[in-house]
């Protein structure tokens, strides 16, 4: 699966920004893309959310480890691990994580900013602000407006993909939070998606398909940062 070009000039840098539950592919989906972009020539930047622009990230993951049990590592098939994080939805916490998720927004400017700066191509971020708006209550009017006044606040990547999963299979591919949680991310992803409506949802595809979905996306939005300079010959291969 390729994306065949001649040689792009860009004007800018190109954010593509990948989002989605836990053992949804995202991973897979960022690989295959550095790998597409590299065939094409073009550089690439990774930013992890998480470990390069969430703000205080040590002392938030040591509170959620001393105050709620939460254990350590990356779930994996046949080692579950028990998370206590964003699935804990205490009254406080909500407050803490408009508060919180202002400062990451801010800070994703900054990160973003830089990254334009360095002269890459493209910049692809593992996860982006999208995955902490979906863990507020959407269905309350003040945290669904606030995520709209967040989501202006960081910048808007050229393509947004929010990568859709049966929660069943992402937690067998990632066993970190129940069933029943991840049901209830799926519906805020898609709450937010709906409210903000600027985001590329790739269904739950087979693999292959989906990476062509993707691919395809990303080759039109090589195009559209093109402008009149025109990207002939920027096509998905099967």
């Amino acid at each position: 699966m390729k994306i065949m070009s001649m040689g792009p000039q860009f004007h800018l840098p190109i954010v593509v920004s990948f989002s989605g539950l836990d053992g949804s592919g995202k991973t897979t989906h960022i690989e295959t893309l550095r790998q597409s972009a590299a065939e094409l020539g073009l550089s690439t930047r990774l930013i992890t959310f998480w470990d390069d622009v969430v703000v205080g990230t040590r002392y938030r993951e040591s509170f959620v480890h001393k105050v709620f049990g939460s254990e350590r590592g990356v779930g994996a098939p046949g080692r579950p691990v028990k998370r206590r994080d964003k699935n804990v939805r205490a009254g406080y916490l909500t407050l803490m994580r408009h508060l919180l998720y202002f400062a990451d927004a801010l800070h994703l400017r900054m990160v973003l900013a830089r990254a334009r700066r360095s002269g890459v191509a493209v910049i692809i971020t593992d996860r982006y602000i999208y995955d902490e708006l979906a863990n507020l209550p959407l269905e309350n009017r003040f945290s669904s407006a606030y995520a709209c006044l967040l989501s202006r606040v960081a910048p808007r990547p050229e393509v947004a993909f929010l990568l859709d999963a049966e929660p069943e299979l992402a937690r067998a591919r990632k066993p970190e939070y129940s069933v029943n949680f991840l049901r209830q991310s799926r519906r805020s992803y898609y709450r937010l998606a709906r409210l903000l409506g600027d985001m590329t949802i790739v269904p739950p595809l087979e693999l292959n398909e989906a990476k062509r979905f993707v691919l395809a996306r990303f080759a039109q939005a090589l195009e559209a940062n093109q402008g009149d300079n025109g990207l002939a010959g920027v096509a998905p291969a099967a």
